[in-house]
């Protein structure tokens, strides 16, 4: 497969399907290429017990609700995968998988992007695949001596694999508090984490954060951070029910069989859980960004300011209040195709 076109989309989860839905509006000619099998993006990659922050009333695409789900207030992963797959069918999206983006090269007026099944050639690029393939551990000593077994979020799916064991939980953002919550109820387990948990109010979920984040990016209030840095869903009210959100500072360092902090004391573990967040997913752009070191990229807007041919979609706060949320992804796409097209016109 090969081709060329106005603008080629790298990824097709939920960031590369907004901007998808905007570039059929606009009637530019456009492929999003997805290294997935089947529609869902990193939802279809979540832990059993995964929840979404929002309502599905406040998690929407662009042109079409998420509907919601019997029996629960917070849709879960599955759900999510099934908007998603019925969301790109309803509106025939130009979705092509699996095709893994090798490298984004410039090639004159154009932008050259190689994959394991052709090369496409475009006006512009829109690169929107996330984090989740991106996992980052933490360079905490003795990680290669412990003998136990050591898996990041991405590798956790439910406690039942669990049972039994000592577990270390390292991490105080959402998904160290819901994992914490599942292992909680058939380990030995104990939570580490940087600085004291923050835990926000019971009535703030995603549309809220959503709406402090936008406020915060017109300058009219302070941001997300201000409210803490774990949502309280369902699975998290209860283990606080059950008195288990409790956590100790940071370890130090790993041992053989176990753990051991600062003040040299030592706790024996099975397990450790690295709940420690993601980078963005650029190494294909690495011809494009030559300063980028498995972090952040300049952008203004979404735009990089390296290569303005390249736009950046649905990383974090960095390319767009809430951009890596179903309601954030929709309205930076928005921008995002609007510039594209004001500079094709132009």
């Amino acid at each position: 497969m090969s081709g060329s076109c106005e603008v080629v989309v790298v990824g097709g989860g939920q960031a590369g399907l907004a901007a998808g839905y905007y570039l059929r509006r606009a009637g530019l000619d456009h492929v999003i290429l997805d290294a997935q099998s089947q529609p869902g993006g990193a939802w279809r990659h979540g832990w059993d017990s995964l929840r979404l922050f929002s309502p599905a009333l406040y998690s929407p695409l662009p042109g079409w609700g998420m509907p919601g789900q019997d029996g629960e207030d917070f849709p879960s992963a599955g759900h999510v995968v099934d908007y998603l797959r019925a969301y790109e069918q309803r509106y025939d999206l130009a979705v092509r998988r699996p095709v893994r983006v090798r490298e984004v090269r410039p090639t004159g007026a154009h932008l050259q992007v190689q994959t394991n099944a052709g090369v496409w050639s475009a006006r512009y690029v829109i690169s929107a695949t996330g984090t989740w393939q991106c996992p980052y551990l933490p360079d905490v000593p003795g990680r290669e001596e412990f003998t136990g077994r050591q898996l990041h979020t991405v590798d956790y799916a439910s406690p039942a694999e669990f049972r039994g064991q000592r577990v270390v939980i390292v991490g105080g953002g959402n998904s160290g508090a819901q994992i914490l919550a599942d292992v909680s109820q058939v380990a030995e387990f104990t939570w580490v984490t940087r600085r004291p948990p923050r835990f926000m109010p019971d009535d703030v979920d995603g549309r809220v954060l959503f709406d402090v984040a936008a406020r915060k990016a017109s300058g009219a209030g302070g941001g997300v951070s201000e409210l803490g840095d774990i949502v309280m869903v369902p699975s998290v009210r209860d283990a606080r029910e059950r008195g288990v959100l409790h956590a100790r500072p940071m370890i130090a360092r790993l041992s053989a069989h176990g753990v051991c902090w600062a003040d040299g004391s030592e706790q024996p573990c099975d397990a450790v859980i690295w709940c420690t967040g993601f980078r963005p997913d650029l190494a294909h752009l690495a011809p494009l960004l030559p300063g980028w070191r498995h972090g952040t990229a300049p952008t203004d807007g979404t735009r990089s300011t390296e290569e303005p041919r390249l736009y950046l979609l649905g990383y974090g706060d960095w390319t767009g209040s809430a951009s890596a949320t179903l309601v954030g992804a929709g309205r930076t796409a928005k921008a995002t195709v609007a510039d594209i097209s004001a500079r094709l016109a132009g």
